[in-house]
């Protein structure tokens, strides 16, 4: 890139002294179990069309903190701030809970949009790094139709600039997967994958579902390059649960393949709404993490 994340943001008027000051928040250090996230989705959804949960996000920590949700995965909105890092680390410091990392969600696939995504990446992930995230889940952007060979030779270049980016701060990307990039026998996904080999994956398993694939078999096909995963459970009719082991998914053959595969990464939970929830928030992440440390043993 051309421009310097500095310039950008004194050319755009977002710069601020929290931000640049180079304050850092680590978060602790997993052990040899697996770190068990949550990813703030169910709060962000109540705020379109932006999804931006800035808002509430002491709701969110207090409640990841009471439920035993070991760290907190943001969404590039958030980090978008220019009080971000400031506003993020004093909630971190607080509750005693790390950022952990961060969605990111462009459409990729559109050569007019990559400079302006580069330049956005840049700034987020900036803002991550200074608050101790590592993880850095990407979707490609819903063509909402089969996308082209250029299409996706186009998506290809854009993530190889925002590998470069994440590289330069320690960030760990991954593609993370809706229903569209695992249609037509993966078509979005293996494009990808084929053109842009060093990417790792941070698959959503109910995304999975949803999309028509078999998380088991994806897991064991795909496990040499997953580092991060998404949990979330559903009814028998599709509806989504109020928590994580209220529904049908099969997590036990699920957590049997992850076992399979030695898994050393991070996973998250998110939860998402129907309807609107007979139980507290924080309830639904402490039933949700219960149950993940049952079936899972992290």
């Amino acid at each position: 890139m051309k421009q310097t994340r500095r310039k950008f943001l004194q050319s755009s008027g977002l710069i601020g002294a929290a931000v640049l000051s180079g304050s850092s928040f680590t978060g602790c250090s997993g052990t040899s179990s697996v770190r068990v996230n949550g990813h703030l989705w169910i709060y962000a959804s109540k705020f379109p069309p932006d999804w931006d949960s800035t808002p509430v996000l002491d709701q969110v920590f207090s409640d990841f903190k009471y439920a035993g949700i070991e760290g907190v995965e943001l969404m590039e909105v958030n980090l978008r701030h220019e009080d971000a890092v400031s506003h993020i680390g004093a909630l971190t410091e607080r509750y005693d809970l790390p950022v952990t990392g961060s969605s990111y969600s462009a459409d990729m696939w559109d050569p007019a949009q990559h400079q302006k995504i580069l330049e956005d990446v840049e700034l987020v992930v900036d803002c991550l790094h200074q608050l101790g995230g590592k993880n850095f889940g990407i979707t490609v952007g819903n063509a909402r139709r089969k996308k082209t060979e250029a299409d996706l030779d186009a998506q290809a270049d854009v993530l190889n600039g925002v590998l470069k980016i994440c590289g330069d701060y320690e960030i760990l990307p991954n593609m993370h997967n809706h229903t569209f990039e695992v249609l037509d026998d993966l078509h979005d996904l293996k494009g990808t994958i084929s053109r842009v080999p060093d990417l790792k994956l941070g698959p959503d398993l109910n995304w999975l579902i949803r999309g028509g694939v078999d998380p088991v078999d994806f897991i064991r096909t795909y496990g040499n390059k997953i580092v991060y995963m998404h949990i979330r459970d559903q009814h028998e009719n599709g509806k989504w649960t109020e928590y994580v082991g209220e529904g049908v998914t099969d997590f036990s053959a699920i957590a049997k393949v992850i076992k399979e595969i030695d898994f050393k990464g991070e996973v998250a939970i998110e939860l998402a709404s129907d309807v609107p929830p007979e139980n507290a928030m924080k309830e639904n992440w402490k039933k949700s993490r219960e149950y993940v440390g049952r079936v899972f043993e992290w």
